[in-house]
């Protein structure tokens, strides 16, 4: 693992379910594909595959909605999509993938030619709770290969509080040195919620990423310090920042707020403590937690804009799939609407 296994994100919009979501969905899709310097022809695929998804989600899905948004990753910029809705779900994940396999109403191309277009796709399904599917697409060689294929071992869903078009949540992942000397970089996470919602709490998110990004100690201490000084003149926020040392399997974890931090594997899930305090106004003395990381588990961040009352046990399968997959059935399960929400999941990485 390396900086080049990370992808930086940017969220363009939420479609909600209705009358218009495969034709406002489609249209903005192909216009932030040809902005992103993607080809016409493969502009057209990306199209393609976010009106088949929409249109699936349109007929099939009970309180559905897309996300799309720009990838990037090096010198290279992609396409994502990620539908999720709370309903009825797929029976028959590997039939729904077979080709000629198309819900009545859609194009017709199915959800297997769209996992094809796609340079990474990822679809889990639980019957009677939801469906969650992520499709990414990078530009492609003359020959058709793609110019980038990588999975990042983070990955994050922020969505605002209805009637709010910015979302005062925000993540960011970065790399660093191993502490130990080894050959395995380090990754360094952090989930910030700023106080309240809409423009000014955005405002807040957006200065702590960008204090974590320029951030020299990257300690998860030397982080919070960071970003507690480029907060103050803002509304301020709950921050927490997570340090994972893959070669020793170790976590360090440090919080201010209302961030919520869990390890989980598929016996359950522990939690990481955080402090009372805003980050930005006045903290505590900042404490470090050392954890040891769970054998093919995952660490999973989020805001108070979703509740602690999930369990990743009742969601069959879903620690085999992405981290983004992950991310979003969370959302799913435990997001609140009348907050901004963000959650965040690492695996795959130690």
């Amino acid at each position: 693992m390396n900086s080049d296994s990370i992808v930086q994100c940017e969220d363009v919009a939420w479609f909600r379910d209705g009358a218009s979501l495969a034709a406002s969905a489609r249209g903005a899709a192909a216009t932030l594909a040809r902005r992103l310097g993607l080809s016409s022809h493969r502009s057209a695929e990306v199209a393609l595959a976010v009106t088949e998804a929409a249109t699936n989600v349109q007929r099939h899905a009970v309180d559905g909605a897309l996300l799309l948004r720009a990838v990037r990753s090096r010198d290279t910029a992609g396409v994502e999509f990620l539908t999720v809705d709370s309903g009825p779900g797929m029976a028959d994940v590997a039939a729904a993938l077979t080709d000629g396999t198309s819900s009545a109403g859609t194009l017709g191309i199915g959800l297997g030619a769209v996992s094809r277009l796609a340079d990474d796709f990822d679809l889990h399904s639980i019957p009677g709770r939801g469906t969650v599917m992520a499709a990414r697409f990078w530009p492609r060689e003359a020959d058709g290969d793609a110019a980038l294929s990588v999975r990042s071992p983070a990955a994050g869903v922020t969505r605002p509080i209805s009637g709010e078009t910015v979302c005062g949540d925000a993540w960011a992942v970065r790399t660093a040195a191993p502490a130990d000397g080894g050959f395995r970089p380090a990754l360094v996470l952090m989930v910030c919620d700023g106080l309240g919602h809409g423009p000014l709490a955005a405002r807040a998110s957006q200065a702590a990423v960008k204090a974590f990004h320029a951030a020299r100690d990257l300690s998860p201490e030397g982080v919070l310090e960071a970003v507690h000084r480029a907060l103050q003149g803002t509304r301020g926020g709950a921050v927490a920042v997570a340090r994972i040392e893959p070669g020793t399997k170790r976590l360090l974890y440090c919080g201010i707020g209302n961030v919520s931090g869990f390890l989980v594997s598929d016996d359950g899930r522990k939690a990481l403590l955080s402090a009372p305090g805003i980050v930005g106004a006045h903290m505590r003395r900042l404490r470090t937690f050392d954890e040891p990381l769970p054998e093919h588990g995952a660490l999973v961040m989020h805001s108070d804009g979703l509740t602690e009352r999930w369990d990743q046990r009742t969601l069959p399968g879903l620690l085999h799939h992405s981290s983004l997959v992950m991310a979003a059935h969370l959302l799913r399960e435990a997001g609140v609407r009348r907050d901004d929400a963000g959650v965040v999941v690492l695996k795959d990485a130690w």
